[in-house]
């Protein structure tokens, strides 16, 4: 199996990123999956599309393509049954582009300060949830977004708005869901703000699990 990891910004840029990129690679050599790692819009051409299982967009941000054609390329990879991996700063990626709006599941509008807070897992059956605890208490920075994807996705994390201060999504607020609406299969986190995050056994075991899924 290989996945490509995608890490191209036109704003604001990560300083995780390059933590991010090393975790997946390890993941990749742990588990026995090969991780390519790129920042070029050229990657995303049908022919070259075509010999991953799934393609990670690891905080990404802005628009991340120079041309429609490559825009379709990425559509058809993923209506044809190819796998979609949306980690923190994805959901602030594309936004003119309705597709990928519904790729990724909800897009990013707002953030408080980086901070400690819980999340609540709602789905001990897949993959990116089944290790954790029922409450999982970390320092992030806690994403509230322009529409609740809730009723379009399967919720398999969500955000305790009383754990940390500046939320503003109300008490229904996702942070973690799949789907597969798009034709492959969509995994997105709304974590993964700090360089810390890609070294924690439990968040690494959470993007692990949803390589899986999308992946198939």
């Amino acid at each position: 199996m290989r996945i490509l990891v995608y890490t191209r910004t036109t704003e604001y840029r990560h300083e995780s990123i390059p933590a991010g990129v090393a975790a997946l690679s390890e993941l990749g050599g742990e588990h026995g999956f090969a991780v390519e790692h790129t920042e070029e819009p050229g990657a995303f051409a049908a022919d070259r599309l075509a010999g991953y299982a799934a393609v990670v967009f690891l905080s990404t941000s802005g628009d991340v393509f120079d041309t429609d054609a490559q825009r379709h390329a990425f559509e058809g990879f993923v209506t044809g049954g190819g796998g979609f991996v949306g980690i923190h700063c994805a959901a602030a990626t594309e936004y003119g582009w309705p597709f990928y709006g519904d790729l990724v599941g909800a897009w990013f509008d707002r953030h408080p300060e980086v901070q400690p807070g819980r999340a609540v897992v709602e789905d001990r059956e897949h993959p990116a949830t089944a290790h954790l605890p029922a409450f999982w208490d970390r320092v992030d920075e806690w994403y509230d977004f322009h529409t609740n994807p809730r009723g379009r996705v399967r919720v398999l994390l969500s955000a305790d708005e009383a754990s940390y201060a500046g939320a503003g999504m109300g008490p229904d607020h996702p942070l973690a869901w799949c789907h597969e609406n798009c034709g492959g299969r969509s995994f997105y986190t709304a974590l993964g703000h700090t360089q810390q995050s890609y070294a924690e056994p439990e968040f690494r075991a959470h993007l692990l699990g949803g390589i899986r899924y999308a992946a198939g």
